[in-house]
């Protein structure tokens, strides 16, 4: 998969990146229909990502070879983070799925197609209000007759509008929960709002027997919320870190190192930033480049660079 660099995306793909969640979530949220010809002891991760280059900002997408029905099939979960709702999402589905299929056709040279049951999940602002069939974008497709209807594309996703989920709604074990707990309260709930989410991590995390993997996973968990909501107040992370300490006492450690960790690398940002000024400074007084490595400490092949960005 490619590098992911939007914070929702990669926080997703960290945590449904572990085979553990994934299952957690098929086995709590799938209708029952679908999840008795699912074996999730099958359940494998594929490294190929199928998501067109143009949309990579938009969606995040993960794949997973599970058997359905005895056979080789795909679980395709489909992230979806915007504010916005995409009306066409079903359409894009129908590449993705297409895309899958030609893959499996090109690269194992076989024209038996798997079976591919699409996911949403959904963390925007507002309800999700969509339909989730694809003949709705199909103009007059609801007005046909059924021996019409059978000639023409369609199928439904499964949408997962996690702003409409109460807590008693949010199901699984830990780790589930503290992801989809925070998508669902990330843009809807105020910095007071973030750390009372915070705390409900904690005390989630309480209930794992493994205390290294709660500690590693927190640790991803907060650099989320950090980079996900940038107007948390250093007055927010010490009520944060105070509080989860009463519940949590390893995961106070966290933020702490976490916040100290960011301070650490704003100094050393300020003083790279600091350098490069004043080799901009020395350049157009035609210093050497040997007076300039001593001025600054700034690599040769850095000075380079920054001539070239000046000369252009």
């Amino acid at each position: 998969m490619k590098e992911v660099y939007n914070p929702h995306d990669k926080f997703f793909k960290e945590i449904f990146g572990k085979v553990e969640v994934t299952k957690d979530f098929i086995e709590n949220y799938l209708p029952e229909n679908i999840l008795k010809i699912i074996d999730t002891n099958t359940l494998e991760p594929q490294k190929d990502s199928f998501i067109t280059e143009d949309l990579e900002e938009i969606f995040s997408d993960m794949l997973f070879k599970v058997n359905i029905n005895n056979k080789e099939g795909y679980i395709y979960l489909l992230f979806e983070h915007k504010s916005y709702k995409e009306k066409n999402i079903s359409f894009q589905l129908l590449k993705y799925m297409i895309e899958i299929w030609e893959a499996k056709i090109n690269k194992e040279k076989t024209y038996q197609l798997p079976i591919i049951i699409p996911l949403v999940i959904y963390h925007g602002k507002d309800r999700w209000n969509l339909s989730t069939n694809l003949g709705e974008l199909i103009v007059g497709y609801e007005n046909l007759t059924e021996d019409i209807k059978k000639h023409i594309p369609n199928y439904e996703y499964l949408i997962y509008d996690l702003s409409q989920y109460t807590d008693d709604d949010i199901k699984g074990e830990a780790q589930l929960r503290i992801i989809l707990t925070i998508f669902r309260d990330i843009f809807i709930k105020d910095n007071k709002g973030i750390q009372e989410s915070v705390e409900r991590a904690a005390r989630y995390l309480k209930e794992l027997e493994d205390k290294q993997t709660g500690i590693e996973y927190f640790e991803t968990f907060i650099r989320y919320i950090i980079s996900a909501r940038p107007n948390l107040t250093r007055e927010n992370m010490e009520d944060m870190r105070e509080n989860v300490n009463r519940i949590y006492p390893e995961g106070s450690e966290v933020i702490m190192t976490i916040i100290e960790r960011y301070r650490e690398e704003g100094r050393q940002e300020g003083r790279l930033e600091g350098k490069i000024e004043v080799a901009k400074k020395l350049i157009k007084m035609d210093l050497t480049i040997d007076e300039i490595i001593e001025a600054t400490g700034l690599k040769k092949e850095e000075i380079y660079e920054i001539r070239k960005k000046i000369l252009n």
